[in-house]
C-alpha cells in the first residue's frame, strides 16, 4: 500500500502544477504522513477487529508533587519506528492493555495500536461488554463486573509470572481501578488518561458530576436518558447527541477522526458508572499509578482532573497541552512519547 500511496503523491504532485511547485517539501510532509498513519493504523485495527483478536503540544510531567516542563528524549515514532533492543530489553512489561472509555470501543486506540507496535511493543484492546462490536444489548449491562467481563477474563488467562501496563481512558478508568483491586499482582503499571480515577466507595459517574450535575438530577431529567425496559422502569443507559459529543469529546479533534467516532459510538451503559466502587489499600493501593491530564478537555475539565490527582494522588502526573478528551485522537504522538515514558520507569 505504501508503494501505491507514494505514487499517487507524485501523480497529484506533478497535475497540480506551478501551485505545487511552490510548496517546500517540508510543507508536504507532515500532512503525507497523517494520512499514512491513518490508513496504516486504520487498517490495522479493522484486520485484528475482523480476526477477533486484540485488539504535538508540548508535555509537562509533574512527579512527587513538583512539576516540571521537558521534551522528551525519545525518539519521534513517525519518523523512527521500531526503537532500539537497548529500550525494549529495560522494560518490564511489554504489553499494554487498552481500555476504551464511555461509548467508545477498540477502534478508537487505532493510532496508538500502530504507534506502540512500530515501537515493538504489543498493544491489547477489545470491546468492553455492550461496546463496539460487541454483541451484548448494552441496556442489558448492568453491573462494572459484567461491562468490565472482557479484561477480567484477559487477566484471568494471564500467566502468574508475567505482568501488563494497563491504560484506561475516561470511564475506562473505573474498569482498570476494578481490575487492580482484583489483580494486583498482574499489573506492572496502571495508566489513567483523563479518567474516572476514582477512591474508595465513588462511584465513576461523580467525576463527571461538574459537567452533568448530581446523579440524582441526572436520573430524573436528563433528556439523554434511555429506557431499554420502559419508560416506567429506571433508565438503562443514555447517550449524547451527535452535536454535543463533538462539542465535549472532540472539538480538537481532526473531522476524519470525529466522523469515525459518529459511526461507531453506542449508548453507555448507566449501571456500571453508577456502581461505587470498593477499594483496599492492599489491592487497590498498592499499584503503580500514573494519570495523564488533557488540558483543553471539555468533557473532564481541567479543574476536575486537577482535582482527581489531588485527592488521589497517583505517582506521576503527566499534561498534554492542546488535547481535547481523545488524545489519541488529538495528540497521538504526545501521548505515545508519555506512555513510552512510563513504561521505562523502573
Amino acid at each position: 500500500m505504501g508503494n501505491r500511496f507514494i505514487c499517487m503523491l507524485k501523480k497529484d504532485t506533478k497535475e497540480t502544477g506551478s501551485r505545487s511547485k511552490r510548496m517546500s517539501r517540508s510543507q508536504r510532509k507532515p500532512a503525507a504522513e497523517e494520512d499514512l498513519l491513518h490508513r496504516q493504523a486504520l487498517s490495522r485495527v479493522l484486520h485484528q477487529h475482523q480476526m477477533s483478536q486484540r485488539f504535538d503540544g508540548s508535555m509537562s510531567r509533574r512527579v512527587g508533587g513538583s512539576t516540571s516542563s521537558r521534551r522528551l528524549a525519545l525518539s519521534d515514532p513517525l519518523s523512527n519506528g521500531k526503537q532500539g533492543p537497548e529500550f525494549l530489553e529495560k522494560l518490564t512489561s511489554k504489553k499494554f492493555i487498552l481500555v476504551h472509555g464511555e461509548g467508545f470501543g477498540a477502534w478508537c486506540w487505532y493510532k496508538t495500536i500502530a504507534l506502540l507496535e512500530e515501537a515493538g511493543l504489543l498493544p491489547i484492546t477489545f470491546d468492553l461488554k455492550g461496546s463496539g462490536i460487541d454483541l451484548a444489548d448494552t441496556n442489558s449491562v448492568t453491573t462494572l463486573e459484567e461491562y468490565s467481563k472482557p479484561l477480567i477474563d484477559y487477566l484471568q488467562n494471564l500467566p502468574e509470572d508475567e505482568k501488563v501496563i494497563l491504560v484506561g481512558h475516561s470511564s475506562g478508568g473505573a474498569c482498570v481501578s476494578y481490575a487492580m483491586e482484583h489483580f494486583s499482582q498482574k499489573i506492572s503499571k496502571a495508566v489513567f488518561i483523563c479518567a474516572t480515577m476514582v477512591s474508595d466507595g465513588q462511584r465513576p459517574f461523580d467525576v463527571f458530576a461538574a459537567e452533568l450535575g448530581s446523579a440524582e438530577q441526572f436520573m430524573q431529567g436528563s433528556k439523554f436518558l434511555i429506557h431499554g425496559n420502559g419508560k416506567e422502569k429506571p433508565p438503562t443507559g443514555f447517550m449524547f447527541e451527535k452535536e454535543q459529543m463533538k462539542g465535549l469529546y472532540f472539538n480538537q479533534s481532526n473531522a476524519k477522526d470525529v466522523a469515525l467516532a459518529m459511526v461507531s459510538m453506542r449508548p453507555i451503559p448507566l449501571g456500571p458508572i453508577m456502581e461505587k466502587l470498593s477499594l483496599t489499600p492492599e489491592n487497590y493501593g498498592s499499584s503503580r499509578r500514573f494519570f495523564i491530564q488533557t488540558l483543553d478537555d471539555r468533557a473532564l475539565s481541567p479543574d476536575v482532573q486537577e482535582k482527581l490527582v489531588s485527592e488521589n494522588p497517583p505517582e506521576g502526573v503527566y499534561k498534554i497541552k492542546g488535547s481535547d478528551h481523545c488524545p489519541f485522537f488529538s495528540k497521538p504522538q504526545s501521548l505515545h512519547k508519555m506512555l513510552l515514558e512510563i513504561a521505562q520507569i523502573p
